[in-house]
Formats: C-alpha cells, sequence, structure tokens
C-alpha cells in the first residue's frame, strides 16, 4: 500500500488529485469541531452516558463523533448513505427506475439526482425530529420556533455540504468520495477509543507482565481480524464461461474464455447494519418513555440490546444474539437477492452466446448460478458473524464500550481502502501504458 501511495505520488496529476483529497478532509476536521448555533453540544455525550444501550454507537462512530459533540456535521452522510440504500431497493421494485439504470450513464445521472433529493429529504426530516423532539429537554438553549429553524438549516446544510465534498472527492480525488468521507469520520474516532482502552485495562494495572500480555493479545486479535475481512472482501467464486464461434461477415468471431465473479460477501456491510437497526429500534424507542427493566417487556428489551450479551453475571440474556446472527443471515440472502439476478444474468449469457461448461444456456444455467450463490452467501454471512460478535463479546466480558475500529467499522476500513488502492492503481496503470502502437 505505502509503495502503491510513493509510486503515485511521483505522478503529477495523481498527486493534485491526493493533495485535493486531503483538503477537503482537512475541510470536514473543522466542520465536526464547529457547533451548531444554540445548541448544548454536550447534551446528546451526556444523554447516552446515561443509557444502558450501545444503540448510537455505531451511528456516532459513522458521523466522527460530530453528533455527540453537536456540531454543524452532526448528521453526517448518514442520510446520503439511507438514500442511497433506498434508491436501489426502489429501482428493483419500480420499473421506470429500472429502465433508467439500464439507459446508461444520463440513466444513472437521473438516479444519482433523485439521490440528492431524497438525500436533503432526510436531513430535514432527521433534523426536525432531533430539534423538535430534543430541544424540549434540554437540547436546545431556547427552546423556540427560530432555535428550531437554525439548528434544522444547519444540520441539512451540513449533511448537503458533506454530500457535496463526497462528489467533488470523486470527480477531483482519488476513490469514492463518500466511502472516504465515511472512512475519515470512524478513523477520527481512533484515538478516543485508544484512550478508552488504555483507561480500562493499562492505567490501574500494576502488574506489568499481564499489562504487556493484555496489550499483545489485542493486537493479535486486531491483526486476526483485518487478515480475515481482507479475505472476506476479496474472496470471490469464479464461475467459468465460454462464448461460442459464430461467423460475422467472413470472419469467424468469438470462442472467448471469460468467468463471472461471484464474490463471497455480496452483501457488504448492509446485513449487519439492517440487523442492528431492527434490534436497537425498539431499545431507542423505549428510552424516551422510561422503561422499568424489571417488568417482562423490560427483560425484552435487555435481551435485544448488545449490551447485555456476554457478561457473566447475565448469561440468559444471550440469547438476543440467536435473533441478531438470525436476521444477518436473512438480510445477507434477502439483499443478495435484489442485487443479483441469476435469471437475468442467464438470459443476457444466452443472448450474446455464452455458456457455462456441462451446463445448459437457460434455465439450467440460473438455476446452477442459484445454487452456488446461495452456498456463497451462506459463508459471507458466517463471515459477517465472525466480525460481528467479536467486538460483542470483547465489550460483554471486559464490560467496555462499543470499540469503532472492530466489528462493521472494520469491514468498512478495509473495504474502502482496498477500494481507493485499486482506483489509485488503475490510475497509474492507465497513465503507464504505452500500448502496442508504441512499439
Amino acid at each position: 500500500m505505502l509503495k502503491t501511495l510513493r509510486n503515485a505520488w511521483k505522478i503529477k496529476e495523481i498527486r493534485t488529485k491526493l493533495i485535493f483529497t486531503f483538503l477537503m478532509l482537512v475541510v470536514i476536521r473543522f466542520g465536526s469541531e464547529l457547533p451548531i448555533p444554540g445548541v448544548k453540544t454536550d447534551f446528546f455525550a451526556n444523554f447516552f452516558a446515561n443509557q444502558s444501550t450501545d444503540a448510537f454507537g455505531f451511528f456516532n462512530a459513522m458521523t466522527g463523533g460530530s453528533f455527540s459533540s453537536m456540531s454543524i456535521f452532526a448528521l453526517s452522510i448518514t442520510p446520503y448513505i439511507t438514500s442511497s440504500i433506498i434508491m436501489q431497493l426502489l429501482t428493483i421494485a419500480i420499473p421506470k427506475l429500472e429502465e433508467m439504470q439500464r439507459d446508461g450513464e444520463d440513466g444513472r445521472k437521473k438516479i444519482a439526482e433523485y439521490t440528492r433529493y431524497l438525500t436533503v429529504a432526510l436531513a430535514l426530516i432527521e433534523s426536525i425530529g432531533m430539534s423538535v423532539g430534543f430541544g424540549g429537554q434540554g437540547l436546545l438553549i431556547n427552546y423556540d420556533v427560530w432555535s428550531v429553524i437554525i439548528a434544522v438549516a444547519t444540520m441539512t446544510a451540513g449533511s448537503a455540504f458533506l454530500m457535496w465534498i463526497g462528489e467533488r472527492i470523486t470527480e477531483k480525488g482519488v476513490g469514492n468520495g463518500i466511502s472516504i468521507v465515511l472512512l475519515f469520520n470512524i478513523v477520527s474516532s481512533l484515538p478516543q477509543d485508544v484512550n478508552t482502552l488504555y483507561t480500562r485495562f493499562l492505567s490501574n494495572s500494576k502488574n506489568i507482565g499481564s499489562t504487556v500480555l493484555i496489550v499483545l493479545i489485542m493486537l493479535a486479535i486486531l491483526a486476526a481480524m483485518v487478515v480475515f475481512v481482507i479475505i472476506l472482501q476479496d474472496g470471490e467464486r469464479r464461475i467459468p464461461v465460454q462464448y461460442s464461434k459464430k461467423m460475422v461477415g467472413r470472419k469467424l468471431v468469438g470462442g472467448q474464455a471469460s468467468h463471472i465473479p461471484l464474490k463471497v460477501n455480496t452483501a457488504g456491510v448492509i446485513p449487519v447494519i439492517f440487523a442492528s437497526s431492527i434490534m436497537s429500534f425498539p431499545i431507542v424507542i423505549a428510552q424516551f418513555f422510561h422503561p422499568d427493566y424489571t417488568t417482562i417487556g423490560g427483560k425484552i428489551l435487555m435481551v435485544l440490546n448488545s449490551s447485555y450479551w456476554f457478561r457473566p453475571e447475565m448469561p440468559a440474556y444471550s440469547v438476543g444474539l440467536v435473533i441478531y446472527l438470525v436476521l444477518i443471515v436473512l438480510f445477507a440472502y434477502f439483499y443478495t437477492s435484489i442485487t443479483f439476478n441469476p435469471l437475468e444474468v442467464a438470459n443476457n449469457m444466452k443472448k450474446s452466446g455464452g455458456f457455462i461448461p456441462g451446463v445448459r444456456p437457460g434455465k439450467q444455467t440460473s438455476e446452477y448460478l442459484d445454487k452456488i450463490l446461495n452456498y456463497i452467501v451462506f459463508i459471507g454471512a458466517v463471515g459477517l458473524i465472525i466480525v460481528s460478535v467479536i467486538p460483542i463479546i470483547i465489550s460483554g466480558v471486559f464490560t467496555v464500550s462499543r470499540l469503532s475500529f472492530m466489528g462493521t467499522s472494520l469491514i468498512i476500513i478495509v473495504s474502502v481502502i482496498l477500494e481507493t488502492i485499486k482506483a489509485i492503481e488503475s490510475q497509474m496503470i492507465v497513465r503507464n501504458y504505452k500500448g502496442f502502437l508504441n512499439d
């Protein structure tokens, strides 16, 4: 990776793009420190400190801590991510949007435009809900119409500005801008996580030997998870495809051999996000009504709360983990089914004269791809379960808050870094490739 960056720095055009990306990230960091006018910046930090749930932990990590500090980027790019997922689902459900997606560049630009409008709408709804819902509870210094308007306008504008920065990075920088902004927000929480671990395990430790052992174990777990996530993200099953020869004019063309790459983790982090959202939703709603955890309803909330899983003093509540794992598997199959259509792939192969060796074109090809895909998706879901459960185990056993650089966040970090490095390498190849005309 470092070698790639060093070689890329030598190329003027790529160096300019890297500098532009860095400057945009500096702007984001400055914006994350600017408070919203008329808002108590420590409101949510104190609010979450008094809660027994980590429901907002991942969301706060995605905002780079801007949410808990109530900066102008409090909503971050989460409205854009949500709107992108919604548009992707609507593309499958609405034929007109599906047709737009097939129209090529013009259709994709139109869908991107709709995504921007939906992002602003979601940011507006979220900011209104936060300003009105929490304004009277102490979020706003002066709970009046003017303060609500200022808070709503600031949060909505901040989210839209981050979306604009992400698109500019994609256009004038390196890699996918939105992904890089998300990566930067997660990584910016790293110093706080290191301080949490130091306070929990090292600051009060009097035995040097045990301290060194704890540090080594943590580093080993982190290194193993990084390697595992890299394998999970890059792993794929290549289905061989052979194209038959045909006469075009007086020439015999075709006969090429290719493959269909089926990624092991086809759904990415979406299943974990969906499962976490469903498990956290009842907990978040219940917090506004001050639930009694001694009742049956309170016990159910504790089962759904990942903060109570793997605690030695209350093992019964770990039953909620089973529900969590089932949801991850179900969403992995669901999201893969709407993003990859074996029947459509089989029909396109048949039209272009392609076939899988030993498999008949058409229906049998579709059934074969579906069979292979079900097998691969299950392996990917198991991999996601392993990555997402390890931080929960550490949090429960050692009674520490959820770390931003592990679990789902680690998948995002590794995937974005790999994606960015590949983007830089592709740009370098394009500029260094001379081609056969210069031979």
